[in-house]
């Protein structure tokens, strides 16, 4: 899936600080990165463990990754996930990560459900990653954040309102990296959607359950 490897990208592009490397490089400049790491060996936390967040989770395992997930229900197993856990658990998962990535869908739920304690509740060597909705996080919270080094930086996909408007501080913000809603493109994806409607169409046709129903009470 695109979104999986945008998610990926953002993870090593922080991790080896190649946003500084781009922004030296415009500048003809020898700068070597503030902030270097790997990805092996530290922790991300998924919040919302869904078909998108399964995939992240096949490829942070093969980077040798601990992976922690988070959904309303912690009974279903998902095999690259090391722990699961419900929305009771979530400040645990949020001081546990290295890398927090949501891929869950917006519902009532989960609208805001990334403020300021959780922030205040995360490392301040973490980073943030949301590539599923913009009102999932507060984002003035997430200004505040970012502006105190509560945490240390912020990949963006998504925002509360797009496109993000001009005078926005995250804009300029040298440990924030922004993509305008791009994660779900792909060469493929008209393919994609053909496959999924023309299956979807032989299956109604034969009386067959249809596959990606949306629960219209759960909202995805």
């Amino acid at each position: 899936m695109p979104i999986s490897e945008h998610i990926l990208a953002l993870m090593l592009a922080f991790s080896r600080g190649l946003h500084q490397c781009v922004k030296s490089q415009q500048k003809h400049s020898w700068d070597r990165p503030d902030r270097i790491s790997e990805l092996s060996g530290s922790t991300m936390g998924l919040i919302g463990v869904g078909r998108i967040g399964k995939k992240i989770a096949e490829l942070a395992k093969a980077l040798n990754m601990r992976v922690l997930g988070l959904r309303r229900n912690p009974g279903r197993k998902v095999g690259p996930v090391d722990k699961m856990v419900g929305p009771g658990d979530r400040d645990w998962l949020l001081s546990r990560s290295d890398w927090v990535v949501i891929t869950a869908a917006l519902t009532t739920e989960t609208r805001g459900m990334i403020a300021e304690n959780e922030f205040k509740n995360m490392k301040d060597s973490a980073y943030i990653i949301n590539v599923a909705r913009g009102p999932i996080i507060n984002q003035k919270a997430l200004i505040k954040s970012l502006q105190k080094g509560w945490i240390a930086g912020a990949g963006l996909d998504v925002f509360e309102e797009e496109p993000l408007t001009v005078d926005s501080p995250l804009w300029d913000m040298p440990n924030v990296i922004i993509t305008p809603h791009s994660s779900w493109l792909s060469p493929h994806h008209r393919g994609r959607r053909i496959k999924i409607f023309v299956e979807n169409l032989k299956r109604f046709q034969s009386g067959e359950q249809l596959i990606n129903i949306v629960d219209k009470q759960r909202g995805y």
